[in-house]
């Protein structure tokens, strides 16, 4: 939910009307006062789901936004985490909101790139990446180009994971919310310059797997099992294991 010390009405419609990096960049002050910020719900159990791949010594936050990526790769990793995004304001409050402590050596040195994840700037250099909640921003036909950058940038046998939210049952009132806002940003991008692109129902799992499959990568799916199951006994969200192969 929003808070009280949130984005204003006219900065959310400013923000919307602008370019997806011009438009985080208005909102990084306030983003983590929002419903978009990656919930908190979800980190531990990632955590505890992504250790017993390691261990790690270095780590990728692609997309890193304010950072959420980072925190929980300092809690995996043990020598170097890097978190990148293209927005500069959403860096400098990762940057802030993960300044070194009194004793720097405490916990592995992160460090901060501004690039895009469609062209990661890395080669071979990390044994962990993730994201979180950044997919949407990212046409289907974006994909090979994104995947293929974070095969790129880590070693063989590196881990690229991720949580996949279960999709909401057909004809619920979270699908219809859903395919209401993708249906509004099509038409808003249709008749507005220039587009800001964030859609919730074009990550699919079939064609994401396929996806990663093509760009390199061996994929396992597990339940994530803090974030509890559905009616039907389904996970409602499972983590996405892609290893490099080779």
């Amino acid at each position: 939910m929003f808070t009280s010390s949130g984005p204003t009405l006219r900065e959310l419609a400013i923000q919307a009307l602008s370019s997806v990096e011009r438009g985080y960049d208005l909102l990084a002050p306030k983003f983590d006062e929002t419903p978009f910020r990656t919930p908190g719900r979800f980190l531990d159990p990632f955590v505890a789901a992504v250790r017993p791949l390691g261990p790690f010594g270095t780590g990728l936050d692609v997309c890193t936004g304010t950072g959420a990526g980072v925190g929980v790769l300092r809690r995996l990793c043990e020598e170097r985490v890097v978190g990148v995004d293209f927005s500069g304001g959403m860096l400098d409050r990762a940057r802030a909101a993960h300044a070194p402590g009194p004793d720097p050596a405490a916990a592995p040195a992160v460090e901060w790139v501004r690039a895009d994840a469609r062209a990661l700037p890395f080669a071979a250099g990390f044994d962990l990446a993730v994201s979180f909640g950044a997919f949407g921003h990212f046409l289907p036909g974006e994909r090979p180009a994104l995947f293929a950058g974070v095969c790129r940038a880590l070693r063989p046998g590196g881990v690229f994971a991720f949580p996949l939210p279960a999709p909401p049952p057909v004809g619920s009132l979270p699908y219809w919310t859903l395919w209401g806002f993708d249906a509004a940003m099509r038409v808003r991008n249709a008749v507005w310059r220039p587009p800001f692109v964030i859609y919730y129902r074009t990550f699919p799992l079939g064609p994401v797997r396929a996806d990663l499959e093509r760009a390199g990568f061996s994929v396992e799916l597990r339940a994530l099992e803090g974030l509890g199951r559905r009616p039907d006994g389904s996970p409602n969200c499972r983590l996405v294991v892609a290893r490099r192969r080779g």
